[in-house]
């Protein structure tokens, strides 16, 4: 059996069509569909209906996919100790983090963190969707909620403050009444920052909506209205003044992740203490009494 065409099988499986998995894997919908009919004449069994919107796994298919899951955990399971064996030379270091913090903290500091290793290569993913370090997808990951793989080693590093914020020449940062805000789009899904947003919004005026929490940081810039920011951006940013407010403001834990077989990578671990240091001086460390 070709262990590729099982590849595709399980990204169609994921992704519930022969456009998504292409979508994902980067190729057409005619190389999915000839690979997926591959595997299907090797095992002579047919593993998908194809409907005219959807791709749906046969019984047989349901049964299948639970063993190519165990086969592709399996190998990933062998590829994460060999790339962590001691007689490994590690070429490159992936950090995901989420958008705010790869663009306003860690792309800042990768000059510090490149002089830790200076043959390694750091790769710097900034993802809103959560990264499997399990898969390796990701090497280190920063989080700014608790990591859902139970694998996961997780430390808890930080705490990210959120303030409101306008341009300095803003008509009414002094009358809470007249704000008018910097939103997000309806195509972002539920989260932390965005229900308290738009606890804090009410019923008033969204002036303009961003789907990303750096955009909406540039909008407020400009004085088209209020954003709710990290401060870490919002307090030395001479184009914005911090706006009084009776309403509570947010905060959210920082985590850092590794996954348990890279425990003694000395790479992978000295980086994740270097980054765990270098929130302190941008005001993101934790504070006195929980560290």
């Amino acid at each position: 059996m070709n262990w590729e065409d099982l590849q595709f099988f399980l990204t169609i499986a994921r992704s519930g069509s022969l456009s998504g998995a292409a979508r994902v894997l980067g190729v057409n919908q005619a190389t999915v569909s000839r690979r997926l009919a591959s595997l299907e004449a090797q095992l002579n069994v047919r593993l998908v209906d194809r409907l005219a919107r959807e791709s749906r796994l046969t019984l047989i298919g349901q049964q299948i996919l639970l063993d190519a899951l165990d086969i592709e955990a399996k190998s990933f399971a062998i590829e994460r100790k060999c790339l962590t064996s001691s007689t490994a030379v590690r070429a490159k270091v992936s950090i995901t983090a989420p958008p705010i913090l790869a663009r306003h903290f860690l792309a800042p500091n990768i000059a510090k963190l490149a002089r830790l290793y200076p043959q390694v290569q750091l790769t710097i993913l900034s993802e809103s969707h959560v990264a499997s370090l399990s898969r390796l997808e990701a090497d280190l990951a920063l989080r700014l909620s608790p990591p859902i793989e139970d694998t996961d080693i997780i430390k808890k590093v930080g705490q990210m403050r959120f303030a409101l914020y306008a341009g300095q020449d803003y008509p009414y940062a002094h009358d809470e009444q007249q704000w008018a805000f910097v939103g997000y789009t309806d195509r972002q899904a539920d989260f932390a920052h965005k229900r308290w947003l738009y606890d804090v919004i009410g019923s008033r005026r969204v002036a303009c909506e961003l789907s990303e929490l750096s955009h909406q940081y540039e909008a407020a810039c400009t004085g088209i209205g209020v954003a709710g920011l990290p401060c870490f951006i919002g307090d030395p940013d001479p184009r914005l003044t911090r706006l009084e407010s009776h309403l509570p403001m947010l905060n959210l834990d920082i985590w850092v992740a590794m996954h348990p077989d890279s425990r003694n990578d000395p790479v992978v671990r000295h980086t994740s203490q270097t980054i765990a240091q270098l929130l302190e001086p941008y005001g993101l460390g934790l504070p006195s009494s929980r560290k």
